[in-house]
C-alpha cells in the first residue's frame, strides 16, 4: 500500500548507485532522488545536491542502477525560489523545474517535488500575482508530459535570511486553495510534509482528508515545538527559535493519526523519510544511523 522510501539530499556525498545500494540493503522500496543543477548550487542545508544530473541525463544507466537494485525512483526533487526576487535567479529556478519535469517523463518517474517559492518582501496577494504570472507555464510543461507536481508545504522561514516572509508561498490551506483555484490543473498537487503545520500550531492531519486528490508524494519528517521557548519569544520570533526538525517519532506529530487518514482515503504512493534533524550531524555512520532509525520506527505502521 505504502512505500517507504528516503529523500536522497541527507547522502550528499554518495553516488545515485550508492543511494540506490543503501536503499536496497535497508529495505526500502523507493528513493526521492535530488536533481539540483552542478553550476548553480544553492549554500543552505541539504540543498545543492545532484543525485541525477538532468542536465546530462542518462536513462539507460537511471533505469540499469533502479532494476539492479529492485528500488524505484519515487520522484525528482529539487527545491529552489522559482519566485526569487531576482529576476535572472528566479527564472534560472523555474527552466531548470522545467528541465527536471521533462527528465522525469523520459524515466518514467510520475513526480516532480519542489517549492513555489516567494519574494519574502511582498504581501501573499503580490506572491499570487507572481505565481499567477510564472507558473501556469511550469504546469503546461508537466500536463504534457503527464508528470506531476508536488509541492512541499514549508515555509522556508527559519532565520533572517528568509525574514519576513518566507521562501515559499504555499504555506497554509488557505494558500493551497488559492493556488489550485488560479491553476485548477490536477497536474499540480501536493508533496505533504506534516511537520511544518506543527510549528505554525495547525492540525497536521486534516489536510489529508482536505486535499486527499491532491496527494502527490508524501515526506515523513517531525518536529519539537519547545513550548517554553515558545512562551517566552512567541509566533513571531524567526521560527528556529522555538522549534526543531526532528527524526519521526521524536517530535510531535501524530503518527498514528497521521497514517490512519492515509489509508482513510486511499493514499497509495510514496512515503519518504526527509532526514534534517540536527542531533544526526556529526558523522557519516550518524546520518546513515538516523534513516535507519527513523525506518524503525515508522516499520510499526507499514510494511518493509
Amino acid at each position: 500500500m505504502l512505500n517507504l522510501g528516503f529523500v536522497s539530499a541527507i547522502l550528499a556525498d554518495y553516488d545515485l548507485n550508492s543511494v540506490l545500494k543503501f536503499a536496497a540493503e535497508h529495505n526500502f522500496k523507493c528513493v526521492e532522488v535530488m536533481c539540483w543543477p552542478s553550476g548553480n548550487a544553492d549554500a543552505r542545508r541539504y540543498a545543492g545536491v545532484t543525485h541525477i544530473d538532468v542536465d546530462h541525463l542518462n536513462v539507460e544507466q537511471v533505469h540499469h542502477l533502479t532494476q539492479q537494485h529492485g528500488v524505484s525512483i519515487s520522484g525528482l526533487g529539487y527545491y529552489p525560489n522559482p519566485l526569487d526576487p531576482n529576476p535572472e535567479q528566479a527564472e534560472f529556478y523555474r527552466e531548470h523545474i522545467k528541465k527536471i519535469i521533462r527528465a522525469a517523463a523520459k524515466l518514467g518517474i510520475p513526480v516532480v517535488n519542489t517549492f513555489i517559492g516567494r519574494n519574502p518582501l511582498l504581501s501573499v496577494a503580490d506572491n499570487l500575482k507572481l505565481y499567477a504570472e510564472h507558473w501556469p507555464a511550469i504546469v503546461k510543461v508537466a500536463e504534457e508530459n503527464n508528470v506531476k507536481i508536488g509541492i512541499e508545504n514549508c515555509p522556508m522561514w527559519f532565520t533572517d535570511d528568509e525574514w519576513p516572509g518566507g521562501k515559499n508561498l504555499a504555506t497554509t490551506p488557505a494558500i493551497w486553495d488559492r493556488l489550485f483555484d488560479i491553476i485548477p490543473s490536477r497536474a499540480l498537487g501536493l508533496n505533504y510534509d506534516p511537520s511544518h503545520l506543527i510549528w505554525q500550531i495547525m492540525d497536521e492531519v486534516k489536510p489529508i482528508y482536505d486535499y486527499r486528490d491532491r496527494l502527490h508524494h508524501i515526506h515523513l519528517k517531525d518536529v519539537k515545538l519547545y513550548r517554553d521557548k515558545l512562551d517566552r519569544v512567541g509566533i513571531m520570533a524567526n521560527p528556529l527559535e522555538y522549534h526543531s526538525p526532528k527524526l519521526p517519532g521524536l517530535g510531535d506529530v501524530r503518527w498514528r493519526n497521521f497514517f490512519a487518514a492515509l489509508t482513510d482515503v486511499r493514499y497509495r504512493g510514496p512515503v519518504c523519510i526527509e532526514v534534517e534533524d540536527k542531533a544526526y550531524e556529526g558523522s557519516a555512520e550518524d546520518v546513515r544511523t538516523a534513516i535507519l532509525t527513523a525506518r524503525n520506527y515508522l516499520s510499526q505502521f507499514l510494511v518493509l
